[in-house]
């Protein structure tokens, strides 16, 4: 039978369990993907311990790439033997075999690989849709990106270098650092050490910067605001260090916008999803965003991978491998 990872109850790394799994036939507008590898993501934590809900016993993991081997009546875009990779929901990535949603999956360009596929799905759309939806970046800007060496991060910083961008990157280490300055930043911050709004006053001559992307959630929020130009925007895209307290809007100083935007909310329209695919595929195949995989598991390792990353111990993208 094939294997999977299942979570009885929320909780630490420990509740997942590496379980025999018996996969049906795919029900309508269902396709069944074999996984050739799975992505792991920061949102998986999530999931797992309760901060995003969902029955349970539940299943674990948005992302993958793999071949089709079954489709449901109604499936049409895909069928058996197309190459695809997804990113979305519902959780189940954690799988060496899965039934899942057939709309999400994503016909994969011969010159993208799985492991590639499976590392890059829900990190590169999200960088798709921070620098090409929500804030659409112009050449010549300056930007604050936190993070810079993580997996989101590292194609975040290629991204902007293509489109002509100076970013600003905060990082947690030396050798951070020198990851994410090879990777296109142009400014590091140590933000265990120093003031990142006196960093980026410095850096920018004052002028601070039109848009900040923040995944980090409650450590760097009120930072983010203070190195907001007036009418900037704050976009804050994760949790990792816990979520946002309420605020007062009165926080806004200098007119400021927020958004919390999600990846989900952009992929619902299979359009949309196609298009954002089609131009992540493009900065891949044209060598500007190389997609850096420097950890991985087996799928039966599936704890460790996550105490890894919750104590920050990963840089750039991690696979598990079923």
């Amino acid at each position: 039978m094939p294997k999977a990872i299942r979570i009885p109850q929320t909780g630490g790394p420990e509740v997942m369990q590496y379980v025999d799994v018996d996969v049906g036939a795919p029900g309508r507008g269902e396709a069944q993907v074999r996984h050739h590898a799975i992505g792991l993501n920061y949102i998986d934590v999530y999931f797992r311990n309760g901060l995003y809900p969902q029955p349970m016993p539940g299943e674990i993991g948005l992302e993958g790439a793999g071949v089709v081997t079954a489709v449901g009546d109604g499936v049409t875009h895909v069928k058996v033997g197309d190459r695809v990779a997804y990113s979305d929901r519902p959780p189940g990535s954690y799988a060496e075999l899965r039934n899942m949603p057939a709309k999400p999956l994503v016909k994969l360009p011969r010159s993208v690989g799985f492991e590639v596929a499976a590392a890059m799905m829900l990190k590169g759309l999200t960088v798709q849709y921070l620098f090409r939806r929500t804030y659409r970046l112009q050449r010549g800007q300056t930007i604050l990106f936190h993070a810079a060496a993580g997996g989101v991060g590292l194609i975040a910083m290629q991204w902007a270098k293509a489109l002509g961008v100076t970013v600003i990157g905060t990082v947690g280490s030396e050798e951070k650092a020198a990851l994410a300055r090879r990777f296109g930043c142009d400014h590091t911050i140590l933000y265990k050490r120093e003031n990142v709004v006196e960093r980026v006053r410095e850096i920018t001559g004052g002028a601070m910067v039109p848009v900040v992307y923040d995944s980090v959630g409650k450590d760097t929020f009120q930072a983010s605001l203070d190195c907001l130009q007036p009418f900037g925007l704050m976009v804050s895209f994760g949790n990792a260090s816990g979520p946002v307290p309420p605020m007062a809007l009165t926080a806004l100083k200098g007119s400021l916008y927020v958004t919390r935007p999600s990846l989900m909310a952009h992929i619902a329209n299979r359009a949309n999803l196609e298009e954002m695919a089609a131009d992540l595929f493009r900065m891949v195949g044209s060598g500007k965003v190389r997609i850096e995989i420097d950890q991985r598991y087996a799928l039966a390792d599936a704890v460790q991978a996550h105490r890894d990353l919750e104590a920050r111990k990963t840089t750039g993208s991690s696979l598990i491998l079923p």
